[in-house]
């Protein structure tokens, strides 16, 4: 295959220790470049070269990896955006979102933005390239997939669909060479300036059942939600219209 492959990766947390690791889905990324290019994938990481976990990576048989090195603070947008463009990438394969730092999940699509390419959220495969065009499937909810085609040069985040990763071999990983490319550091006044806190998960409603058995608490939990508790209001003036939102905000607790 002649279209040129980049995989995009990051540094990953483990869920439960928090240690640095290799990312699960930019993994898959690569991965999925490896099924595509073999030898011939080319995968860049914008960071610190310092960085232990980003040989995880090598250890997936991947002979060196490019590392633009980015300060504590370094924005990752114009480095990686001129070097995929000098480079001459046809294909671009990145995971949705960070495990580490920002974890947005903004970077894929601020950089198809940057570049002016398409991009596609959730790659589970891709069939077959050629003629400048790339063939592709989509994943969607509940394994659904989608047949795509798709103009070249093309930016796609992998989705948990796609081929699990290989395991990292130690022989290869420290065989392997991380290649150094100096960029123009662009920092990043958003990440220096900001407090960071962990995210936290916003709570969900629960439903309140009043049921006297345990049977009746059974099948009320697991009935189907019903959407006929709304009201339909018709003929009314957008002065009463408004009034009615305001009053179920407020019984709900939007405002106050």
């Amino acid at each position: 295959m002649n279209t040129k492959v980049i995989s995009l990766v990051s540094i990953g947390a483990h869920p439960t220790s928090g240690r640095p690791r290799r990312a699960e889905q930019d993994a898959r990324a690569v991965e999925l470049g490896l099924q595509l290019a073999g030898d011939n994938l080319q995968v860049a990481h914008a960071g610190d070269i310092a960085e232990p976990a980003l040989r995880a990576y090598l250890g997936m048989g991947l002979a060196q990896l490019h590392v633009l090195e980015l300060p504590e603070g370094g924005d990752a947008l114009p480095a990686l955006g001129d070097y995929l463009q000098g480079q001459g990438a046809q294909l671009v394969l990145t995971g949705s979102q960070a495990e580490t730092g920002e974890g947005s999940g903004m970077l894929p699509f601020l950089l198809a933005e940057r570049l002016g390419w398409p991009m596609i959220v959730g790659l589970a495969e891709v069939e077959s390239i050629g003629d400048g065009v790339a063939h592709v499937l989509q994943a969607l909810p509940r394994g659904q997939r989608r047949r795509l085609k798709v103009r070249l040069p093309l930016l796609a985040t992998v989705d948990n669909a796609a081929p699990k990763p290989r395991q990292s071999a130690y022989g290869p990983a420290q065989r392997g060479t991380l290649a150094a490319d100096e960029v123009e550091v662009v920092i990043d006044e958003l990440s220096t300036a900001g407090d960071w806190q962990p995210a936290k998960p916003r709570p969900k409603r629960l439903k309140v059942i009043k049921a006297k058995s345990g049977a009746d608490r059974m099948k009320a939990a697991t009935a189907k939600a019903s959407g006929g508790g709304g009201q339909v209001l018709k003929g009314l003036s957008a002065e009463e219209g408004a009034q009615a939102i305001l009053k179920t905000l407020l019984e709900e607790n939007v405002l106050r």
